[in-house]
């Protein structure tokens, strides 16, 4: 099934400071704890962290028995404001995912973003919905992001998180 994407936007008001936030979602090898899509993701080319241009390979999770990859670059790494990479896949097109973080009333507005740079190709539409199964990806994808924010948000909160507090 065909949709158009173009762009989305999630946000969650977090209890922690906005630099405890990045360095948070920029430690790409906790981004299995988080992203309900992610099974495993490092650092690649000889990069060690976030920094413009660096890269990192994400795993997806399995789906009907196929489990893609991917390597995103860093297109934004400001701390403690904003974490930005682009991910192109063959055929799925280029979207840029995007974390900024908000100072809001002694917490973080932590708002997460996509926008569809390069859009799938219609061969990619049918790939999604048939070998992989989905049907209405526009809601997968804010579903998941929220997903996401509610992990980040449980993580940092939780009693004996160093970072919870601002």
């Amino acid at each position: 099934m065909r949709q158009e994407l173009d762009h989305d936007e999630v946000s969650l008001v977090i209890r922690a400071t906005p630099a405890a936030l990045y360095d948070l979602v920029t430690d790409i090898t906790r981004t299995p704890e988080f992203s309900p899509n992610v099974v495993r993701a490092g650092w690649v080319d000889g990069a060690t962290g976030p920094a413009v241009g660096a890269r990192f390979k994400a795993y997806a999770a399995p789906r009907r028995g196929r489990a893609p990859s991917n390597k995103p670059v860093v297109t934004v790494a400001d701390p403690a404001s904003e974490f930005a990479f682009n991910r192109t896949v063959p055929l799925a097109g280029t979207v840029e995912w995007r974390y900024q973080f908000v100072p809001e009333n002694g917490a973080t507005r932590v708002i997460e973003s996509y926008t569809v740079i390069k859009p799938i190709t219609t061969l990619g539409w049918f790939i999604i919905g048939t070998l992989y199964g989905e049907t209405d990806r526009k809601t997968a994808l804010r579903a998941d992001m929220q997903e996401t924010l509610r992990r980040i948000k449980a993580a940092i909160e939780s009693p004996g998180s160093s970072a919870a507090t601002t």
